[in-house]
């Protein structure tokens, strides 16, 4: 499954719809094999984690694992962050996960493959698609997922940001939120002010100055060009909108206002035109885990909106090795309007301390019809229909500043990304546990959230 836009009368909406550059229905489904049916991977290729200690110094496959599956070694991913965990817990780690191409089929290889006693695992590698101020859009009416009770009865179901901005909680830049989606337009107009840098990189200058394997990742890195193009043209609209909803710059009297005025926006970029895959995936999370631990930038958390294939170990490590590090994983619950405790989402399913599944409501309070739920699965509802936040727009053979309605989960969710920074800037040195208790303690009970999500309610920033 995968999200779409469907774009008209400048409105767009998330929703899903099949797509199969491949499937996994022929997968014999067995007690130790995970039900990957439908789900879209790249073909040929497969994710591979070897043994702990079963691989000489140095090697990345075996040669009996390329030879049952008659594979080439595509890459070796081996992040700053993964060699961290390793070396905490004194293993040799000469390379976490091998991506190879196969001669024959995904499942074919994933079967062969977990027949050999030094693979830990084997899977697809995955694609994922996407899931009180002077800002015209806020005093002009459109800005309904930032209002309140206070500062607008009529608009009671918003996130109550209008209030937290009232008793003086603006955010602060010196929190960080990574984006993990498209690229974002950190040039926009309403984002500009709080596009963030790396502090370790120099500009321009062709060298990985902070070591990290990646030169010139000033802005982020784009994971799916493998470059430091963080953002590239009008089809980068999906990262720009949720951008705007976390951190848009507020009382400048331009556009838009974000949940946090002030906040320190970084972007990583895997979903391209065709989507995004798993091994890039896990590159993007561990890409900020590693700014942190190693680099100590204050990434509170990174923001999600995607969403689609199966159960990914591999990914969930790279979450687990997020957590660790004291970074929220907030994520959208999908657009299927199913229940998730039913038939798991991924990522939103993953089962780590520091995830946030995130629903949809309207301006009404109901929940969105396209929103998936979950009783035990989805945490908390927050503004996703009709969200007017930031985009880029071509115009005279350039692109520039724009502004536009989207909906779906991926418009909830940077609802709740806002909110955390909001949480962190007024509360210094608050742990990932911290902020996650006081975003879903805070909830508003909602009727229609009500057995739909863990905390029966929505975003209420008001009290931040």
């Amino acid at each position: 499954m995968r999200n779409y836009l469907v774009k008209a009368t400048g409105v767009a909406i998330l929703g899903l719809a099949a797509s199969c550059s491949q499937n996994l229905d022929d997968v014999a489904v067995t007690d130790n094999t995970p039900n990957y049916a439908g789900a879209e991977f790249v073909s040929n290729q497969v994710l591979v984690k070897f043994r702990d200690g079963v691989l000489a110094k140095g090697v990345n496959v075996s040669a009996q694992a390329l030879d049952l599956v008659k594979g080439q070694l595509a890459e070796v991913i081996n992040t700053s962050s993964m060699a961290q965990t390793a070396a905490k817990h004194g293993i040799d780690n000469p390379g976490a996960l091998a991506l190879l191409n196969t001669g024959v089929s995904t499942s074919e290889a994933i079967s062969l493959l977990r027949q050999l006693p030094e693979v830990e695992y084997a899977e697809p590698n995955f694609i994922y698609q996407h899931d009180v101020s002077n800002d015209p859009a806020y005093t002009g009416g459109s800005l309904w997922g930032m209002y309140g009770d206070a500062t607008s009865p009529s608009n009671q179901y918003g996130s109550q940001a209008g209030e937290a901005w009232a008793a003086g909680n603006t955010g602060s830049s010196s929190v960080y939120i990574g984006i993990i989606d498209e690229g974002y337009m950190y040039t926009h107009e309403d984002l500009a002010a709080n596009a963030a840098t790396n502090p370790g990189e120099i500009a321009g200058n062709g060298v990985d100055d902070d070591g990290n394997g990646l030169v010139d990742d000033v802005y982020g890195w784009d994971f799916d060009g493998n470059d430091a193009s963080v953002f590239d043209g009008v089809d980068d609209d999906h990262g720009t909108h949720c951008a705007g909803t976390i951190g848009g710059v507020g009382n400048n009297g331009v556009g838009v206002a974000g949940v946090s005025w002030n906040v320190s926006l970084m972007g990583a970029k895997f979903l391209g035109r065709r989507g995004g895959t798993t091994a890039n995936a896990i590159k993007a999370v561990d890409y900020f885990t590693d700014l942190k631990t190693r680099h100590g930038l204050n990434i509170v958390a990174t923001s999600n909106s995607w969403g689609g294939g199966g159960f990914s170990q591999a990914l969930e490590d790279a979450i687990s090795r997020a957590n660790d590090a004291d970074i929220l994983f907030i994520c959208a619950a999908g657009n299927s309007s199913s229940n998730n405790d039913a038939g798991a989402y991924y990522p939103s399913n993953y089962n780590v301390d520091n995830v946030i599944a995130v629903a949809s409501i309207t301006s009404s309070g109901a929940l969105s019809s396209f929103s998936s739920y979950g009783a035990t699965t989805v945490d908390i509802g927050a503004p996703g229909s009709s969200v007017y936040s930031t985009l880029p727009k071509r115009q005279q053979g350039q692109v520039v500043s724009s502004y536009g309605s989207y909906s779906g989960t991926s418009m909830a969710t940077p609802h709740v990304s806002g909110a955390a920074a909001l949480y962190a800037s007024a509360n210094p040195g608050a742990t990932a546990a911290q902020i996650k208790a006081a975003i879903l303690n805070s909830a508003t009970p909602t009727a229609s959230l009500a057995g739909k999500c863990v905390t029966g309610g929505r975003l209420n920033v008001s009290g931040f």
